[in-house]
């Protein structure tokens, strides 16, 4: 199962919508991120340990709402209170994760093969957002992540950059074809190139 991409019956390379005539910089561009670590953190309530110990590729867990923290190589987003969204592409961090973080303190779930990855960018990354989210999505900005809905599929963002807009898209595997129909239908209009 891990060689088989969420969105490999439907994700094809090409040029699609009102692309005719139009500069490919300013085109959309969509494509599927595959073979990332995906680990799900939940501090128990009950636990005692301190935030300020914790360090995961050399970032702290921060317990601030919307917040992503980075370096080159993992992504760490607020998913809710005392629970993080763990993204890299370092898969030997599963091994230290489980390691340093005590059960009787931390839940550590691989959700690595559970979901379906979109990376869409371009100026009207926010346009095609708004078609199938209530968020107010102007106020989204580099280093934000929020959870919400699209077209009625839980889904999470990731503000990857803001000049121009790049924005990382999870959803379940098991929701992955629909998501992704979703997100290119509502880029049609403004043409998009697919990789």
């Amino acid at each position: 199962m891990s060689k088989i991409s969420a969105l490999a019956n439907v994700h094809k390379s090409g040029q699609f919508g009102d692309h005719a005539g139009k500069n490919l910089s300013n085109l959309l561009k969509i494509s599927e991120k595959k073979n990332l670590l995906i680990v799900q953190i939940v501090q128990y309530k009950d636990s005692t340990v301190s935030l300020k110990n914790i360090d995961i590729d050399g970032l702290k867990l921060k317990d601030e709402p919307i917040s992503v923290i980075s370096n080159d190589d993992t992504r760490i987003l607020w998913n809710g209170p005392q629970n993080w969204l763990l993204v890299s592409t370092n898969k030997g961090l599963l091994t230290n994760i489980i390691k340093n973080f005590n059960e009787s303190d931390f839940a550590v779930t691989d959700l690595s093969h559970s979901k379906a990855i979109i990376e869409l960018e371009g100026q009207d990354v926010k346009e095609v957002l708004k078609k199938g989210c209530p968020f107010n999505f102007n106020s989204l900005e580099k280093n934000n992540s929020i959870n919400s809905t699209y077209n009625g599929i839980a889904f999470t963002v990731d503000m990857l950059n803001d000049n121009p807009d790049k924005v990382r898209l999870f959803a379940l595997r098991s929701f992955g074809e629909s998501f992704y129909h979703s997100i290119t239908d509502a880029s049609l209009e403004f043409g998009f190139e697919s990789f």
